[in-house]
């Protein structure tokens, strides 16, 4: 378990920067080309959400004590209509939020799952419902990627068309991500040790959360 928790940090720090933004090349494809460009769209959005790590970890906190395909089906549909939703309506529609403020809210929702998994709410009289609170969180997720989008200043030619196609993309990468997730999660409960290291890695995902939501407002703070 040493070693797994020292190869999270150091896979995690390394590309904490990447968690959400868009590489070089790609900013570049974004901004010069215009007209609609369905397939370079759809890689680049299903690119996005491999390489995400924020959207990435509040996933596998998701589903982590999940075992039914029904459940994870439905929460993961729950998360993927909420940053849809917000995807097309922040850039069509022009709504904007600083981007340090909501990757820093991105951060918290990582927190609060891997927290949740934790039974950090099982002493509450009232616990919060988990549905809601990853529609809504996926709503956030997905103004997240509005926003640095906006920031590229990207051509209305075709949008509409090449917003619909980076979001399919998006959802292909989440599927493809997801079925590496859930092989991971079934080898490992395999191996008997899961739920004697679930705490410890929940302990772990919630460390990324404060260390993403640190950077973010720090961002916010010195811009």
């Amino acid at each position: 378990m040493k070693h797994i928790t020292c190869l999270f940090l150091y896979i995690f720090s390394s590309t904490l920067v990447h968690a959400h933004g868009i590489v070089g090349s790609d900013q570049q494809f974004l901004m010069t080309n215009a007209g609609f460009n369905m397939i370079p769209y759809i890689y680049l959005g299903a690119k996005h959400m491999v390489t995400g790590y924020d959207h990435l970890l509040f996933l596998a906190g998701v589903i982590f004590f999940l075992y039914k395909l029904k459940d994870i089906a439905i929460y993961v549909t729950l998360f993927a209509i909420g940053h849809s939703a917000t995807l097309l309506i922040g850039v069509l529609g022009g709504f904007h939020i600083n981007p340090y403020i909501i990757d820093a809210i991105i951060g918290f929702s990582v927190v609060y799952k891997a927290y949740e998994n934790m039974g950090g709410f099982d002493g509450y009289k009232y616990k919060p419902d988990i549905k809601i609170a990853v529609f809504i969180f996926g709503l956030f997720h997905g103004f997240g990627l509005a926003t640095k989008l906006q920031d590229l200043a990207i051509s209305k030619e075709g949008l509409i068309g090449n917003m619909i196609s980076f979001n399919i993309g998006v959802e292909l990468g989440q599927i493809l991500a997801l079925t590496f997730m859930l092989l991971a999660f079934q080898l490992w409960r395999a191996t008997g040790y899961f739920h004697r290291q679930a705490f410890m890695c929940n302990a772990l995902i919630i460390l990324a959360g404060f260390i993403l939501m640190g950077y973010q407002i720090t961002g916010y703070l010195v811009s």
